[in-house]
């Protein structure tokens, strides 16, 4: 489960040219715009993601106007969105640890308090035809696709330094898992099992593709994981007409782990099956995450008038190290 609100320590505040009332915090990765005088460098505080939906309190009555949600399961917050002021970027909130109230806890850093701010993920309404009817949760024998965000990676960056890494983009989709185990053929979204419907868009595309007989045919326990793409999903950025899946996994059930890059890609082209873009090959990571982020923006392959959602960056190896850098032009053009 994603921690979306943590105990961090602010690294930095510096002042923002032009700006009398506001600063930039800087914890771990990430950049946050807080009034001035609010923090200095060293003080803990509690971290709130971006995607992050906060609870409807009074606390948190000031992101009414900017950030009111209202989610598919009738759920409402106040969502946190990557913006812009002054100039600067900013990403999620940072609250004082007065806002635990009575709550007793220990301020090491990365303590999750996400259950306690009563705060959950932001996710945007589904329409009807990718829902499904829900067979059950997301099985438990598979490895879910969210990666991690460089920001939060701070410390562990450094110990990849001389890896060699390949950069996918990051595709505008909708997160798609297809499995085949012990005889048993399934498909999830990102975290519930579906029951088959050809009236499915998830349903109706892997049945055109063939990947059952494909997955039949291979003889083992394994499952594939990719992107759903096209009309009605999401904003359909690519233009792509129906719909299709771009992989960019493949994992092995009974070894509870995934393919390197080789094993991966000889799958996908002994089944026919098409990849997200691979925009770099062995890679080696730059000094620091602004430039990292930096990289994340661009066109997409895809559609070349099309801002890219970002990358993707995996070990070449089977050691698997990934995570993600979403561009921030991408998050900024984000109205939803």
């Amino acid at each position: 489960m994603r921690k979306l609100a943590t105990i961090q320590i602010v690294s930095d505040v510096q002042p923002i040219e032009g700006a009398d009332k506001i600063e930039l915090a800087s914890i771990l990765g990430w950049k946050v715009v807080i009034k001035k005088g609010e923090f200095e460098p060293g003080d803990p505080a509690i971290y709130c993601e971006v995607d992050s939906l906060l609870p409807v309190k009074p606390e948190f009555e000031f992101l009414r106007k900017s950030s009111f949600k209202r989610m598919s399961d009738g759920k409402e917050g106040f969502r946190l969105k990557t913006i812009k002021l002054r100039g600067q970027i900013s990403q999620g909130l940072l609250l004082p640890i007065t806002a635990l109230g009575a709550h007793v806890i220990d301020l090491v850093p990365g303590t999750d308090v996400t259950d306690l701010l009563e705060i959950v993920k932001y996710e945007p309404p589904i329409p009807a035809k990718l829902a499904g009817e829900v067979k059950g949760p997301f099985p438990g024998f598979l490895s879910k696709t969210d990666e991690e965000r460089v920001q939060n990676l701070l410390d562990e960056l450094p110990l990849y330094k001389n890896s060699l890494f390949y950069v996918t983009e990051k595709v505008d989709g909708t997160s798609i898992t297809i499995y085949l185990k012990d005889g048993q053929f399934g498909i999830c979204s990102r975290n519930l099992e579906l029951v088959e419907n050809p009236e499915n868009t998830y349903w109706k595309v892997v049945r055109e593709l063939d990947i059952e007989n494909k997955l039949r045919n291979l003889g083992r326990n394994i499952a594939l994981q990719g992107e759903l793409l096209g009309e009605g999903i999401q904003k359909n950025i690519y233009k792509f007409k129906g719909q299709t899946i771009k992989f960019f996994d493949a994992f092995d059930i009974d070894s509870y782990r995934y393919f390197d890059r080789k094993s991966f890609f000889e799958i996908m082209n002994n089944f026919g099956l098409e990849t997200v873009p691979v925009v770099f090959d062995d890679f080696t990571l730059p000094e620091s995450i602004d430039e990292i982020l930096q990289m994340a923006n661009g066109k997409s392959q895809l559609n070349p008038e099309a801002n890219r959602e970002g990358l993707v960056f995996r070990t070449t190896d089977d050691k698997r190290f990934s995570f993600k850098a979403i561009s921030n032009n991408f998050l900024l053009l984000d109205e939803e």
